[in-house]
């Protein structure tokens, strides 16, 4: 039973007597309430009571902490510990529920949603507005208003007429005559004489009737059977053509349950498929080398420079398809990948005046990580994101397209979902799969919507989908199973779900009163704590991981095969000198003209590339290789293209002559100024390009008449830092700031609630106002307080202009300051005496 007492008359008294671990409780779950601190437990209570403070509180209530609520502002105020029990466990008194019930009402104490001794509880008002019924806000319970409030308005008359139909002896009076009818459908031996009598027809209307919606329609002239429900009360009219049926008639119909189905445990969690631990975390291993392997490639697109910003920001569709076909996936996955990197910090806008996307100089120290680290970093993101890439494609409020990169796709909800999701897979045996189904309902259960049931559209919902996939993609789960690393990550210890750390419904060892409350593993807050798990998984994840390579196989079909992931200079070097032409566990390279012809370009000679092909192939270099790269050096640079709009050069002269007759060459306006020298009206790069399509592989020079060496250009941001989760509210005060905060009220309140004694005139201040004294009284009170060492209340003014009260017992007075210690701070303070508004001496009987 509670420890509160009948005597608290508001919720303020009730945060009184509470101890500081019960505030701090209350203030760690609704953070909204210290936003800024209170200055007393008065003005607590009043912003725990506020619309907005109240609906984020019930939003957070799991299923059966809702219910109760519900069930709650439906009963008798006051009512009674065992009132409200009868109406979630009915007549029959539901074991499970009886067992589920302290809980449950605790919850609600605790979250100061309820108040008051288990004789006297009472929803907090605003809480009662929002769950009682109303025609215009119909109760989830689907019960109507009483015979009380049906009656409101009715005619004394017409009451008295109802209570002879329905039995009952004539009263004086309509209070009385309504008490007597509530009392009569509240017994249940009268109500089901009463009943007994009924017409057929009748009881098939209040059938109909009694799980909701309690309102019906009826003509002018109803029907015998209704005629006969009307006239003893059981339906009562609420407006011309309507009716209600009244809640007592509800609850004896349902054998005095609130709710039709009453979830007083959260539904298991159930695993669709199992595999074995091994196979798990080596799938998820895979996919996260894919991660990597598909981030460095997005990385490799966008090298030069990536796609435009948008004027609203983000990416164009046109450049969304353009990086999945880049990438060989679909657009919803390819805004996922884009997503994750600019989460990681590796992308971002350059803030150039031709806005572009591009790596970020953090790519370039995230290179230089060991490869499992650099998978931590990005899932580690990718779990405090707030920024939802499966967002991308659909409409915001204003009916606009919501672009990758682009504004509008933050949701606040979306951490704790893939937390919770992730935890609950952990919650099932190792190595296993859930269904999908299970784990929304089991959401549901821990969050649901007031009023409604679960839906496919619901936010929540999504958020679930999108993190099994996603995180399937990352390889934080393998075959829909949560691996080790994936584990370490969330900071749970390993199998915990074979050693039952967290049980996932009615089945598991919990006793039952338990049983119903979601068990959650707190997500890794500090950033040591998210370091040290983040290290961890690293070190589960690194010798699942493939070792780089520093070799190829060379085939004699002019192709390459990597066996495995190469090592970055020699990934590097082939990726210039040949093109891939597949991937997947075994990359596929090709030689081209082209390709080769790209390796000339970027400054290496035919002898770099043979000795490097010796030294990086375990075959021997096939015939065709080694004729193909010499035939394109022995062509490369003998033509020569530089500046003047633009010339070619060839001491060649068959080689020129060969060109002007070429009739693709026309557009390029060339013309011979000597043997061995032509003139174009094109720029050097075009003509580069033509002379290029045309077969040829001539080489550009500078002004000094060099081979130019064309290398990529890695263009990069100016640093940038990852974009901020976006909270959903307050966030959770740590224990420093809740020990500092529950002071500050204390304090406030002890300065509000002190007896003080009246002033000569017999005044006193009142509630929440600063006491007020002349400069001379306030001296005079403060030196006789230091004399006397008795304890005085002030109103003192800060140098910010907020206004506060203190109690304090004076120590010195000189130099036009006082030296006191500050009960309300627990220390000793110095305050400037014009600052001190007034001074009024506390009662006999107080400190």
């Amino acid at each position: 039973m509670s420890p509160e007492t009948t005597a608290q008359r508001s919720l303020a008294e009730s945060l009184r007597a509470r101890d500081d671990a019960s505030l701090s409780t209350l203030l760690r779950s609704r953070p909204d309430l210290i936003t800024p601190v209170p200055t007393d437990l008065t003005q607590l209570a009043t912003r725990a009571g506020t619309r907005a403070s109240v609906v984020r509180a019930l939003e957070r209530l799991d299923r059966f902490a809702l219910q109760t609520a519900e069930a709650l502002a439906v009963a008798p105020e006051p009512a009674t510990y065992d009132e409200l029990l009868g109406l979630l466990a009915g007549d029959d008194g539901d074991p499970t529920v009886t067992a589920a019930y302290p809980h449950a009402l605790g919850t609600l104490r605790e979250q100061a949603l309820v108040w008051g001794g288990d004789d006297r509880l009472r929803l907090v008002r605003t809480a009662r507005e929002l769950l009682a019924p109303s025609p215009q806000h119909p109760s989830p319970t689907g019960l109507g208003p009483t015979v009380g409030e049906s009656t409101a308005g009715m005619s004394p008359g017409r009451i008295q007429e109802i209570v002879a139909a329905a039995g009952l002896p004539s009263t004086h009076d309509s209070v009385s005559a309504v008490a007597s009818l509530s009392a009569l459908f509240s017994d249940r031996p009268r109500m089901s004489a009463l009943l007994d009598e009924a017409p057929a027809e009748a009881v098939e209307v209040l059938s109909r009737l009694v799980w909701g919606p309690p309102y019906g329609q009826v003509t002018a002239e109803p029907a015998a059977h209704l005629r006969w429900l009307i006239g003893r009360g059981l339906l009562l009219p609420t407006g011309p053509g309507t009716v209600v049926l009244p809640r007592e008639v509800a609850l004896h119909m349902r054998a005095g349950r609130a709710h039709r189905v009453t979830e007083p445990v959260a539904p298991a969690v159930e695993a669709a498929t199992t595999h074995r631990p091994q196979v798990v975390d080596a799938a998820a291993a895979g996919q996260a080398y894919t991660t990597l392997a598909t981030v460095e490639e997005l990385m490799k697109d966008w090298h030069e420079g990536g796609p435009a910003v948008l004027r609203a920001g983000g990416l164009s569709v046109r450049d969304l398809k353009r990086t999945a076909v880049a990438l060989d996936v679909s657009e919803p996955v390819a805004a996922f990948w884009v997503e994750l990197a600019h989460a990681a910090g590796l992308v971002a806008s350059d803030g150039e005046a031709e806005e572009r996307y591009a790596a970020t100089p953090a790519y370039d120290e995230w290179l230089e990580l060991p490869a499992a680290e650099r998978w931590t970093r990005l899932a580690s993101a990718w779990l405090a994101a707030t920024r939802t890439a499966g967002l991308v494609g659909g409409r915001d409020t204003k009916d606009r397209t919501l672009s990758a990169l682009g504004p509008g796709l933050d949701r606040s909800a979306a951490p704790e979902v893939r937390h919770r999701v992730l935890t609950l897979l952990a919650a099932l045996p190792e190595g296993a799969t859930p269904a999908a189904d299970s784990v929304l309902a089991r959401l549901y259960w821990e969050r649901p919507q007031r009023g409604a049931r679960p839906s496919p559209e619901d936010l929540r919902a999504r958020l679930a989908r999108w993190t099994l996939s996603e995180a399937e993609l990352l390889g934080v789960t393998g075959r829909g199973a949560l691996s080790a690393q994936g584990r370490a990550l969330l900071g749970l210890p390993e199998a915990a779900g074979a050693k039952g750390a967290e049980p996932s419904g009615p089945g598991d060892k919990l006793p039952a009163h338990k049983r119903h409350h979601p068990v959650t593993a707190p997500a890794p807050h500090s950033p040591a704590e998210r370091a040290a798990a983040a290290a961890r998984a690293a070190r589960l994840l690194a010798p699942l991981l493939p070792e780089p390579l520093d070799h190829v196989l060379l085939q004699a079909d002019l192709t390459a095969v990597a066996p495995g992931p190469l090592k970055r200079p020699l990934a590097d070097t082939l990726g210039v000198l040949a093109d891939v032409e597949s991937k997947g566990g075994a990359t596929v390279y090709r030689f081209t003209p082209g390709s080769v012809r790209r390796a000339l370009d970027a400054g290496r000679s035919a002898s770099d590339l043979h000795a490097f092909l010796t030294a990086h192939s375990r075959t021997p270099i096939p015939q065709p290789l080694t004729y193909l790269i010499d035939d394109v050096a022995r062509r490369h640079g003998h033509l020569r293209i530089g500046a003047a709009s633009a010339y070619v050069r060839c001491d060649d002269d068959a080689v020129l002559s060969e060109i002007l007759a070429d009739k693709r060459s026309q557009g390029l306006g060339l013309r011979r100024l000597a043997p061995t020298v032509l003139a174009a009206q094109a720029d050097p790069a075009a003509l580069l390009a033509g002379l290029r399509s045309m077969g040829f592989a001539p080489a550009a020079e500078s002004a000094e008449g060099d081979v130019l060496i064309t290398r990529a250009h890695a263009h990069r941001t100016p640093p940038r830092t990852a974009p901020e989760p976006v909270p959903e509210g307050p966030p959770v005060p740590d224990a420093t700031l809740l020990g500092a905060a529950i002071r500050a009220i204390r304090a406030g309140d002890l300065a509000s609630t002190t007896p003080r004694k009246a002033d000569p005139a017999g005044d006193r201040p009142g509630n929440g106002e600063l006491p007020r004294t002349s400069s001379a009284e306030t001296l005079a009170t403060m030196q006789a307080a230091v004399m006397t060492g008795e304890a005085v209340w002030i109103g003192y003014v800060n140098a910010e202009g907020a206004a506060s009260q203190r109690v304090i017992a004076p120590i010195r007075v000189e130099g036009g300051f006082v030296t006191a210690y500050d009960h309300t701070a627990d220390e000793v303070r110095t305050y400037p005496l014009h600052r001190v508004t007034g001074v009024a001496e506390l009662a006999d009987d107080q400190p």
